[in-house]
């Protein structure tokens, strides 16, 4: 298809999709309900692009309307596709279509570490002389989002968040981990298990580290290599970092990249937007950011910062990401975030819905004598005023927390 619009086209995983769609020469429409870069990219590649949804946005003989799970069924633009006969695709359908035309398509799916092992396998197959065609959900240092390669290698990230990474056909499925997040917006553990088989059942070879889940969901499959002990060291990294390269190398071998120099390449490893990310460095504090927004995640993210930063105070400003999420995840949290030396909380961000029974003030009395709650934008001042000197102050959550950076 050659006209394509795109509803929600500067979202994560919007915006790299509609890129390769130009790059592969189809005219490209859309709209956002927000300004961003990746809303601006877009429109110096030619695509129509337009701040707000409307129903006029739609050219009339649009070919297809992808659409992101955010948006509704009652979205003005999807209204009136539905009028014109104009089809109708979410996102992941799309992007399985698009990956169809590829000779290899290699998925990294799972629960965490998906932008970073996308990111690390990619530039890994770079600098193996290989030409992949990926595409990334977060922006990378030094290399762009996505690409459309020469048409063998396909390395996409594929979201459980709505199941649809169980539609996409793989040569290789990387699945590092599966927790049961997300299970309330696809109707429960069952079902994200189930999507996580067919996923596997869909890829004629399959990568993964060991545990009991995973065992579990992937017991019998005909060429699966089972990754036994989760690396803490490899190629100089250490902790998830050092998990995600590891895996990322070992799926490059099965790409057909020598190990020495995947090894090699694996230890540059890149600098994914809100992953570790270093903002502000100083003999007062240094400020890093991170993506952590499951009690996993924020675990894993404090257990680097303590090997990276040892013996300095750490400060934790972590926003929980979603009602749904905190009230599941409610004890996990305030035991990980129990393991900073101290933590501010900000108002969760809602996404889906605007409220639930726990709060970030309930975390933050959960967490014991380290926590208070309250909106660290509009207190960053007193963010500052007690901190040790040489502190570390990490940012953590998928929100809009990144916000109070800019004021520390």
């Amino acid at each position: 298809m050659k006209k394509l619009h795109f509803t929600g086209i500067g979202g994560a995983g919007m915006a790299p999709l509609a890129e390769l769609s130009v790059m592969r020469g189809a005219a490209v429409s859309g709209s956002d309900g927000s300004d961003s870069a990746k809303f601006r990219h877009l429109q110096t590649l030619g695509a129509e692009v337009h701040l707000g949804h409307r129903e006029e946005n739609l050219p009339d003989d649009t070919e297809l309307l992808i659409y992101s799970s955010a948006v509704p069924a009652d979205n003005p633009e999807r209204l009136k596709a539905r009028q014109l006969g104009i089809p109708e695709l979410r996102r992941g359908e799309y992007l399985a279509q698009f990956a169809s035309g590829f000779k290899r398509c290699v998925a990294v799916t799972g629960t965490h570490g998906k932008s970073s092992i996308t990111a690390v396998l990619s530039a890994v197959l770079q600098r193996c002389g290989k030409e992949p065609g990926f595409m990334i959900g977060a922006e990378v240092a030094g290399m762009p989002s996505c690409s459309v390669g020469d048409g063998d290698i396909f390395v996409t990230e594929a979201d459980e968040s709505d199941g649809t990474h169980a539609l996409l056909k793989n040569f290789l499925a990387v699945i590092p981990n599966v927790e049961d997040d997300h299970e309330w917006s696809l109707g429960g553990s069952a079902v994200l298990e189930e999507n996580f088989r067919k996923t596997a059942a869909n890829s004629c070879k399959i990568i993964y580290y060991a545990s009991a889940k995973c065992d579990e969901l992937f017991a019998g499959h005909p060429d699966a290599e089972r990754l036994t002990g989760v690396p803490e060291n490899f190629a100089g990294l250490h902790g998830f970092q050092a998990a995600n390269a590891y895996i990322a190398v070992q799926a490059a071998k099965i790409l057909g990249c020598d190990v020495d120099m995947a090894v090699a390449a694996a230890a540059d490893y890149p600098q994914v937007a809100r992953r570790m990310t270093v903002h502000k460095s100083g003999e007062k504090f240094t400020v890093i950011e991170d993506y952590a927004h499951h009690p996993t995640e924020v675990r894993a993210a404090v257990s680097l910062l303590r090997i990276n930063y040892p013996g300095r105070h750490l400060r934790v400003l972590f926003q929980p990401h979603r009602f749904a999420r905190l009230e599941k995840y409610f004890h996990e949290f305030a035991a990980a975030l129990q393991l900073a030396d101290s933590v501010y909380i900000a108002p969760v961000f809602a996404a889906w819905s605007e409220s639930g029974p726990v709060d970030s003030s309930a975390l933050a009395a959960a967490v014991k004598g380290t926590a208070v709650s309250g909106d660290c934008r509009q207190w960053a001042e007193e963010v500052l005023a007690d901190l040790p000197q040489n502190s570390v102050i990490a940012v953590l959550g998928a929100g809009d927390i990144n916000g109070v950076i800019a004021h520390l």
